[in-house]
């Protein structure tokens, strides 16, 4: 399970050029599921980005966590964050989890969330023009595999 984490002064989701999620300062997750991932992973991620301190004190240091300055999360499913990518020119997304199976995961990641901070989510399944101003720039993936969150340094 893939998490690119950025934390942003605001963003947005648009489907056919509507508006349908906006939020101000915290985080846009967009969250991607592969197969072999389960509830373990979104357990592991959940915890990680509710208890990452990425938000600046009184002395500018990066020491508050999104629920500490009571920030919002925009929640994006984004599938091709399990596209394979060596092979060939074209990317494969065998090792993404099925539509209707993800669509039941991000649903559990985002009822989590709600329990701390307020939460807005992307359209699952839909094309969508996801926009932000992103607070700057910090920007973080985050991985889970196995029951074990991944350095991405290593």
């Amino acid at each position: 399970m893939k998490v690119v984490l950025q934390r942003v002064k605001s963003a947005y989701v648009k489907v056919d050029s509507s508006i349908i999620s906006e939020i101000n300062h915290g985080y846009l997750l967009l969250w991607g599921i592969e197969e072999a991932d389960s509830e373990v992973e979104s357990e592991i991620l959940i915890n990680k980005i509710l208890n990452f301190r990425v938000f600046s004190d009184e002395n500018l240091k990066m020491n508050k966590s999104i629920v500490d300055i009571s920030g919002e999360i925009l929640i994006v499913s984004q599938f091709t964050l399990a596209g394979k990518l060596l092979k060939g020119n074209r990317p494969s997304f065998v090792k993404a989890k099925s539509p209707e199976i993800a669509e039941e995961m991000i649903s559990k990641i985002v009822q989590a969330f709600s329990k701390h901070v307020a939460v807005k989510t992307g359209s699952f399944g839909a094309m969508m023009d996801v926009g932000l101003i992103n607070d700057g720039p910090a920007t973080f993936v985050l991985t889970a595999r196995n029951g074990e969150l991944i350095d991405q340094a290593d």
